[in-house]
């Protein structure tokens, strides 16, 4: 029986900062139905505060507590394990760790950072690694739609760095099975309880799948013709005011 959604947010309620057609009233049905709602995304140039009150800016009535982002894992996972940081991120995003302690760094933390991610910070980030810090990313994300167009996500430099130092990050966001089950113990639910929604076949639909979610793809975001084989047990839908459609009919 299903009693929780998880839904990413770019692509699937929003785009260039604006709520997708039908979203905002897609929500309001969810929410009306009684099932719990969590909020995911990998997005590194923005704080999980900032991500929250853009959500309510677009009239998405969102809790900050609903929102879970990779970002926000990865302080809690230097936090746990009193690990200081150095930090490869968007200048946007550094509020998001601006109080924790100080001092020499003993992990890397790679997200979206944008312009920087050139090649000193990146041979500074890889001079670390080779002295046993551990990788810390926000996910393995091959590219993102903005304006209409794709571009360069964290993935392929998160790859860069596997490769120079020889070894594995550890992913704390999508598509990370710890992820999203953090999300779903936060529910309170089990796998076979809940649905993900995303535009990101790999690494929203798929890596739900993987740890027991049933999952649906919309076709809006990042979404690109032929998605649909990578991941051919999963729902489909045009967009989320569709699925919702869907799934109120079969309740």
């Amino acid at each position: 029986m299903l009693k929780a959604v998880l839904l990413d947010i770019s692509g699937v309620l929003t785009e260039d900062g604006e709520a997708l057609p039908g979203a905002v009233a897609a929500l309001e049905r969810l929410q009306a139905s009684g099932l719990s709602l969590r909020f995911l995304t990998n997005t590194s140039r923005r704080t999980s505060a900032a991500v929250c009150e853009e959500l309510q800016r677009l009239g998405f009535d969102v809790a900050p507590e609903q929102v879970f982002t990779a970002p926000g894992a990865i302080r809690r996972h230097l936090e746990r394990h009193q690990l200081i940081p150095y930090l490869l991120i968007h200048e946007r995003l550094e509020p998001e760790f601006a109080d924790l302690p100080q001092g020499e760094a003993d992990a890397v933390v790679l997200g979206d950072a944008e312009q920087r991610l050139d090649y000193t910070h990146l041979d500074a980030a890889f001079r670390l690694l080779l002295e046993g810090a551990p990788l810390l990313a926000v996910g393995t994300n091959r590219y993102f739609r903005q304006a209409g167009k794709l571009h360069l996500d964290v993935g392929p430099f998160v790859r860069a760095l596997e490769y120079a130092a020889g070894i594995e990050a550890r992913l704390l966001g999508k598509p990370s099975g710890d992820f999203f089950h953090a999300v779903l113990e936060d529910a309170g639910v089990a796998p076979v309880e809940a649905l993900m929604v995303g535009d990101d076949v790999e690494c929203d639909v798929a890596a739900a799948m993987a740890v027991g979610l049933e999952a649906c793809l919309v076709r809006s975001g990042k979404y690109r013709p032929g998605d649909e084989a990578k991941a051919p047990e999963a729902r489909c839908a045009a967009s989320l005011a569709d699925l919702v459609e869907a799934l109120l009919a079969g309740r």
